[in-house]
This record gives C-alpha cells, sequence and structure tokens, in this order.
C-alpha cells in the first residue's frame, strides 16, 4: 500500500476481534516506524505507554466511557511526551550529526525553551500528534485498522500509568483487525473554505 492509498484508506474503527494478535516483530516495526516522526529539534519526547495487562486494560475501558475497542483492540498505546526532554542531555539527539551542526542546535535549544511553560506544552503536544499519525498510517500500511481517542480520563488514566510530573498525556491509540466496516465518510470540507493563500481574507 503506498502512502495515499494509507492516508485515503485510514478511518476510525470502533470494533476490533478481540482474540487477535499482534507479533512482537509487527509491535516493534509499528514503534520503529513511529519514531522516525519529525519532533522540533531532534528532541524525541514522546513516550509510547503499550498497555498489555488485561486488568489493566478492563480499568482503562471504565475510564474510557467503555469503549470496546481499550480492551478488544490488539495492542493500545497510549502516547505521551516527556515537556523537559529538550534539557536531559540534549547532546544524545545530534550524536550522529557532524559536530559543528550538533554543536548549533544543542546550543540553541536551551535559549528556545527556557522559561517558556506555553512552548514546552505545545510543542509536546505537535510531537504527540505527529507520532500518532504515523503510527495509525503505519498501521493500514500493514493492513491493521485503528483508533484514536480522546475520550478517557485524563488524570486517572495518568496516575494509572504512573506518568511522570513532567510529561504530557496524549491519545490512545487502539491498532488490531476491525469486524466491521467504519461508516461512510462523514464529509471533508472543501478546500476552498480551509485554504488560504498568503492571509487570511
Amino acid at each position: 500500500m503506498d502512502t495515499f492509498e494509507a492516508i485515503n484508506a485510514r478511518r476510525a474503527v470502533k470494533h476490533f476481534d478481540a482474540e487477535h494478535r499482534l507479533t512482537d516483530d509487527e509491535v516493534e516495526k509499528l514503534l520503529t516506524t513511529t519514531i522516525q516522526s519529525p519532533t522540533s529539534f531532534n528532541i524525541q519526547h514522546w513516550r509510547f505507554v503499550v498497555i498489555k495487562d488485561p486488568a489493566t486494560r478492563a480499568k482503562v475501558r471504565e475510564l474510557g466511557m467503555n469503549q470496546a475497542q481499550m480492551t478488544d483492540a490488539s495492542l493500545l498505546v497510549l502516547i505521551t511526551a516527556d515537556k523537559d526532554a529538550w534539557k536531559k542531555s540534549p547532546e544524545r539527539y545530534w550524536k550522529n550529526a557532524p559536530s559543528e551542526v550538533a554543536e548549533l542546535l544543542v546550543g540553541w535549544m536551551g535559549p528556545f525553551h527556557e522559561g517558556k511553560e506555553q512552548l514546552q506544552h505545545d510543542e509536546a503536544q505537535r510531537s504527540i500528534g505527529m507520532a500518532a499519525m504515523t503510527l495509525m498510517l503505519a498501521a493500514t500500511a500493514m493492513g491493521y485498522q485503528s483508533c484514536p481517542m480522546i475520550g478517557f480520563e485524563h488524570e486517572a488514566v495518568a496516575k494509572l500509568v504512573n506518568l511522570p510530573s513532567d510529561h504530557v498525556i496524549g491519545p490512545m491509540i487502539a491498532i488490531g483487525k476491525g469486524t466491521k466496516e467504519p461508516w461512510p465518510k462523514p464529509g471533508q470540507l472543501p478546500l476552498s473554505e480551509v485554504v488560504f493563500e498568503n492571509r487570511f481574507g
């Protein structure tokens, strides 16, 4: 499946085969592909909580409006991000770059983020969003279906997974074998309504 096919085929699927399991190799392929997602300064501050334990997934479902995909999907991934990753040994993000490039980017990283709490939060969430899309498209390309979910009690789930205090929480992504066709696409707005040239009118 090429990239355009995967983008157009991806849908939010609600019903999964609860008996299906992804192999360890498939999970590794999905996550290895997902971490190719771009991040500002190559900080790579996403952190993926792969929720496997059946009891924990049942609790997540309780905290998630009883959405069946939270327990029935083959894979459930909670995407979070470390807001403070920019100051945690930042030289490791550029270890393979030419030294002059690494020094330049690592040197900019501190002044860019220091004292800018909103920026740190926004960058973390932007990176979460790009990783989530990459994960879903990779799943689609592998012949699986997915469903992004924000309908859960974020604080309770954060406590359940022991989310560090310097991390932010993003969506969960359920991945597996769908058992029902998704609803027809509800309708996309025309480009004329969402695309502007140079500035808003």
